[in-house]
């Protein structure tokens, strides 16, 4: 499933991909405005943007606990969107949520709808982490109908013909869990991660590692390992989590998501340049 033109994909046409994740409307629609946008400012080539969903069955308690604040400070299906049409960032902006919101949104069930308004407002593609393969035809008819990407993920254990399909379906990059359980930073990259880019080496998409990267050093090593691009989210969004409990100012937290990101795309670029030559035949 091939959406060559897609900016989507374009994004790691030249260098590593920098895709970093926040929750909208963390902690009110307007800090969150300034936040998303202090991503493009550091450095973010897309940006995954997540609609909040009270039952986050993929995340740790970090993103959850920004789920949270951000449903408390009113955000909806409908606020989400007119958000995304305030931004003033020129990159893509992905769409990660769960398929009931999806599904159950506008006035027919299934995913059009939802497809329909989120590409109005600007939004080129989605990360549905609950959405199975097997279900996943309409969406993925939806998203092509619409010029959008569905981007899937592949978690260590998707293997043989379940990697196949998943891959298939998938336009713009493929997701690369890092390792298995929820979302959340970590301190080491994993072994899983470097399995996983193996089985996928030979497919023709671009593919980014998340899952637990926090800081330069990381997103160095996991390009140098063969990703086309990093995602952060939680070491992002425990930055916006200090910023509202120290009540810092709106300025003072994106200063410091700018810096965080403008060390994590410069450690992605960096990776490149340690991956192993090829050989000579």
């Amino acid at each position: 499933m091939s959406h060559d033109g897609s900016r989507i994909r374009a994004a790691f046409a030249d260098e590593p991909a920098f895709v970093p994740y926040l929750a909208a409307g963390d902690p009110d629609v307007d800090a969150s405005r300034h936040y998303v946008e202090a991503l493009a400012a550091g450095g973010a080539d897309v940006i995954e943007l997540g609609l909040p969903f009270s039952e986050p069955i993929a995340e740790g308690p970090t993103i959850q606990s920004a789920i949270v604040r951000s449903l408390e400070g009113g955000m909806t299906v409908d606020s989400y969107f007119t958000f995304v049409e305030s931004l003033d960032v020129d990159v893509p902006v992905v769409c990660m949520t769960y398929y009931n919101l999806i599904y159950q949104y506008g006035d027919e069930q299934g995913p059009a709808p939802f497809v329909r308004r989120a590409a109005e407002a600007g939004i080129e593609g989605f990360v549905v982490p609950d959405l199975p393969a097997e279900e996943a035809g309409p969406l993925r008819a939806a998203c092509d109908e619409h010029g959008r990407d569905l981007i899937f993920i592949v978690a260590p254990t998707t293997e043989d013909e379940r990697l196949d399909r998943l891959v298939s379906l998938s336009s713009g990059y493929v997701y690369v869990q890092a390792r298995l359980g929820v979302t959340g930073a970590r301190n080491e990259v994993s072994e899983q991660t470097t399995a996983s880019l193996e089985r996928l080496r030979a497919y023709d998409i671009p593919k980014a590692v998340g899952f637990g990267i926090k800081n330069g050093e990381q997103a160095r090593a996991i390009v140098a390992g063969g990703a086309d691009g990093v995602i952060v989210g939680s070491a992002l969004v425990d930055v916006v989590a200090e910023g509202h409990e120290s009540d810092a100012s709106v300025e003072e937290t994106a200063d410091r998501l700018e810096a965080l990101c403008r060390e994590l795309k410069e450690g992605a670029v960096a990776g490149a340049g340690d991956r192993p030559t090829p050989e000579r035949t």
